[in-house]
């Protein structure tokens, strides 16, 4: 869907975040924003006690004041960090991860590391939608995955991916 991913009533929502989860800028500052302080200060908490984030890992705090119950921090690639696809990948696989360990059943993503970090939106639909696909094979609690994309360009990439996985 094309729509604000601080407004989806989900259990989750997904912030494309950095390692530091230093919420400055693009989806990170537009959570932090609408949620409030909280979401900032947990993830400070979080890497005070753990250390920074791994690229391909996640991190989970309150969702503040946003319809949500928690936000997961994704961390994906930079754009030339290399293996872009296998590290979008692993974030994607980790956030699902962390929502079933949380007892979570339903999730939206955005498309992660396509702002700043600056990743093609067609590998991060491919890679991001195969995984989702692959990941619903298998038992999960998870009741619904939602890609919440910002604009009516991003979502025409996935929309155009999706396509092409129901044909094969």
């Amino acid at each position: 869907m094309v729509g604000d991913i601080t407004e989806m009533p989900t259990d989750a929502i997904v912030n494309a975040a950095n390692s530091r989860l230093a919420h400055g800028g693009g989806v990170a500052a537009a959570i932090c924003e609408k949620a409030g302080p909280s979401v900032q200060q947990e993830s400070d908490l979080w890497v005070a006690a753990r250390g920074a984030v791994p690229t391909g890992s996640c991190a989970i705090t309150s969702a503040g004041k946003l319809p949500a119950r928690y936000v997961i921090h994704a961390v994906g690639p930079r754009m030339g960090d290399g293996e872009e696809g296998a590290k979008i990948k692993l974030a994607t696989l980790s956030s699902l991860e962390m929502a079933e360990k949380h007892n979570l059943l339903s999730i939206a993503f955005p498309a992660i590391s396509t702002g700043i970090f600056g990743c093609p939106m067609d590998l991060c639909a491919d890679v991001m939608l195969s995984t989702v696909l692959d990941y619903i094979q298998k038992e999960t609690r998870l009741e619904r995955i939602v890609f919440c994309l910002y604009d009516r360009k991003a979502y025409g990439v996935f929309e155009q991916k999706m396509t092409e996985y129901l044909k094969t």
